[in-house]
């Protein structure tokens, strides 16, 4: 399973979320600290979840950086987050 196929299903499980898109973006830091050949280094996530609902920005990306422990300190050298509560 690929880095990002193991964000999506960390991410689903954990946030139920009403959007969710990851984004692989290791080709834009190519030669730059972190990257690696073949990608899946950097990446960026936006999500809307309920489960961000009265939570600080920080603490939701706490949450997420929680969830994603291993892969952060395994593989994924960046993880830009954009996440929301549904209307915001």
């Amino acid at each position: 399973m690929s880095v990002r196929d193991t964000i999506t299903e960390k991410l689903t499980a954990a946030f139920t979320p009403a959007a969710l898109e990851v984004i692989d973006e290791s080709h834009h830091h190519q030669g730059h600290g972190g990257w690696r050949e073949g990608g899946e280094t950097h990446f960026r996530v936006k999500m809307v979840s309920a489960a961000f609902a009265g939570k600080s920005r920080v603490d939701r990306h706490r949450a997420v950086n929680q969830v994603l422990d291993a892969e952060l300190k395994g593989r994924v050298h960046a993880l830009a987050l954009e996440t929301k509560a549904p209307g915001e």
